[in-house]
């Protein structure tokens, strides 16, 4: 009988699912697994980053924000900076419209790359721990876990609109939570790595691990195998690149 009744009881609502995501993760993932739906933390995502892209664009402007971006990248700068006054004019309001359009397309961006990294995942727990978990509970599970992000947004807005140092804005690292947002004038490769130590990020990745564990029925330390060793191969895979094309 007591079965029967936990088989009935009402699952959470999108608020709940949101609301839990941050003090009781357990609860969301659990509720995963009877309703695949992502569209709230999707939403909220979709709302803050265009409302990121507004502050950006009146606060610091997309110009600016490309030519503090490109101080990463310094083959490019001296390439840009050795052109002629009219061409360097057309190629940086060619590169701040550029900019413009993946800022406020982010959501696009993002959930396509959410939908790969959810493959990746979905193949590893199946094929190499045996789980049995479905794509659409792996991308419901990636969406609430990006969450967290949420604080970033938040974070970043408030300091651009209410005294922080606009003319220094770097989409990369926005707020001090990650340890290149404390060392601006460090190299390439070694900004990737430390943009990567982000207090929200490793939130993010706990709460992955969390409930991917959740939703495959395996153990904390199966699921961080797999979780934690994508993130770190995708971070050489950044830090190499900034390396190679800076």
């Amino acid at each position: 009988m007591s079965n029967e009744v936990a088989l009935e009881a009402p699952g959470l609502s999108q608020l709940e699912r949101v609301v839990d995501t941050f003090i009781a993760p357990s609860k969301t993932f659990q509720d995963i697994q009877r309703n695949t739906s992502w569209w709230m933390p999707f939403l909220l995502l979709v709302l803050f980053s265009v409302g990121v892209g507004y502050t950006v664009q009146k606060q610091v402007g997309f110009e600016r924000t490309f030519t503090n971006h490109l101080h990463d990248t310094p083959a490019q700068e001296d390439q840009i900076n050795q052109l002629p006054p009219e061409q360097k004019a057309q190629r940086l309001a060619l590169s701040a419209k550029i900019t413009e359009a993946i800022t406020y397309g982010f959501p696009i961006f993002l959930a396509i790359g959410f939908a790969l990294y959810s493959l990746m995942l979905w193949g590893a727990f199946n094929f190499g721990l045996g789980a049995q978990t479905t794509f659409g509970q792996v991308f419901a599970v990636t969406w609430y876990a990006a969450l967290p992000y949420l604080v970033t947004s938040i974070l970043t807005i408030v300091t651009l609109w209410f005294g922080g140092n606009a003319e220094a804005y770097d989409y990369t690292s926005p707020v001090g939570t990650n340890l290149a947002f404390f060392f601006p004038d460090t190299g390439p490769a070694l900004k990737a790595l430390l943009a990567n130590l982000d207090i929200v990020k490793l939130w993010s990745l706990a709460l992955q691990v969390i409930g991917m564990a959740v939703i495959a029925r395996k153990s904390i330390a199966q699921s961080a195998l797999i979780v934690v060793g994508w993130f770190i191969f995708v971070l050489l895979i950044g830090v190499g690149a900034a390396a190679a094309f800076s």
